[in-house]
């Protein structure tokens, strides 16, 4: 019997295994159903149909909704788009219907948290949904289980008063993981005098299973590996650990020498035992292997070829696709070459943004509320399409599915056809 937390990890599959899976676990194809996507990695579902390679005019915006403050990104489960956001003291979870935005339910529950540079008080992590289930983690510390079908609460979990989880600079982000029976959190915190960096809680009760890594949380969001083990790039440290004990197999300091830096790129795996990392503030980009026993191998590392301060990349065809530099002194679109090592091609600069890949087409959501849907080809930056979504000055993820585009700023969710 394989191990059950194949389900979300990175590695290609063959067709027929993604669609095995996908049936087993009474998913649709085209699902969205937790941050950056089915396989955690920026790339939609096999079976989403493949753009046209041309369009006229404006894309058709289906619908748009108006929401409350938070930088977590859209997920699309069981015929139902999710949105974590807030409004006033209150941190809701929003189910529409994905084709014309119409409430299906919502899930709210009381929240103080304040942001300590005034920046944004809403959540800041993607939801997860498994099985009828779905996972959220705020910025206040709190884990919610709630069920998809109806908006009931399931259990909760908080990870404030019981393991004393830090804010940080700007509230806990790190997007729920699913690892076979558990639900794994970045927590950054202790339990009775240990460390408790993650924290694995019974996905059907929210009991502990485990705690374990000595680190504290950072921005980034952890993912499985292909051997099963759990990725996780902490505030100092990338880490290797088992995900059905907690053990920890191996880890290499990686992050800046300077104290206010992040860590917010999700690791990316490649290959199955390939993983890709990059931050800014001068940590740069650095390409690890992982063995079966999950011991990690330094590859390469990379300065100012993609640094990328909080967008993850996609990879495709041995080619990444990303945001090269700082958000406050602008960034480029970047094509760059894994194998190769060469920069390939980069666009105008503009603060930033957050991309996706559907097939052979990298969508992008720009910070100036742009959309661009670009050719994954290495041969040069040219845009077969660009419209302006929404106002400017906003970072979180968009997702994918059924053709249909769902992205976000700071006062409403829009969604968008770009397949027929």
């Amino acid at each position: 019997m394989p191990e059950p937390w194949v389900r979300h990890t990175g590695m290609r599959r063959p067709l027929i295994v993604v669609l095995t899976i996908a049936l087993a676990l009474g998913v649709r194809a085209a699902d969205w159903p937790q941050h950056l996507g089915p396989e955690r990695n920026g790339v939609g579902a096999v079976g989403e149909a493949p753009f046209p390679e041309t369009f006229e005019g404006d894309l058709e915006v289906l619908w748009e909704k108006d929401l409350g403050t938070g930088f977590a990104g859209p997920v699309i489960a069981g015929g139902l788009a999710l949105i974590f956001h807030r409004e006033g003291d209150e941190a809701a979870l929003d189910a529409v219907d994905p084709l014309n935005g119409r409430s299906k339910w919502r899930y709210a529950y009381r929240t103080d948290y304040v942001d300590s540079f005034g920046f944004d008080n809403g959540p800041r992590a993607i939801p997860t949904v498994q099985e009828g289930t779905v996972y959220l983690h705020g910025a206040d510390g709190q884990v919610h289980a709630v069920n998809l079908a109806d908006g009931r609460r399931v259990w909760s979990y908080d990870t404030v008063s019981e393991l004393g989880s830090g804010q940080g600079y700007f509230g806990r982000v790190g997007a729920p993981l699913i690892a076979g029976e558990l639900v794994v959190i970045p927590a950054g915190g202790e339990l009775e005098g240990k460390p408790a960096g993650m924290v694995a809680l019974d996905r059907k009760n929210g009991s502990v299973r485990w705690t374990g890594v000595d680190d504290e949380a950072g921005y980034s969001s952890p993912v499985l590996d292909g051997f099963g083990h759990i990725v996780a790039w902490m505030r100092n440290r990338l880490w290797i650990v088992d995900a059905a004990s907690g053990e920890v197999r191996d880890s290499v300091h990686f992050r800046s020498d300077m104290d206010a830096s992040v860590n917010a790129c999700t690791p990316l795996v490649l290959e199955r035992n390939r993983i890709f990392t990059s931050a800014g503030y001068g940590v740069g980009a650095g390409l690890w292997e992982v063995s079966e026993a999950g011991k990690l191998t330094e590859v390469w590392i990379r300065h100012d070829w993609m640094d990328c301060h909080y967008g993850t990349p996609v990879e495709f065809e041995g080619h990444l696709y990303g945001f090269d530099g700082r958000q406050e002194t602008g960034q480029t679109l970047r094509c760059v070459g894994l194998n190769s090592g060469k920069r390939l091609w980069d666009s105008d600069r503009l603060p930033g943004g957050t991309l996706l890949r559907v097939g052979s087409k990298v969508v992008v959501v720009t910070e100036q509320g742009e959309l661009w849907i670009v050719p994954a080809s290495p041969n040069r930056f040219d845009p077969i399409h660009r419209q302006q979504l929404f106002r400017s000055g906003h970072r979180s993820h968009p997702a994918y599915a059924d053709g249909i585009l769902y992205a976000r700023d700071s006062e409403k969710l829009v969604a968008v056809r770009l397949s027929p």
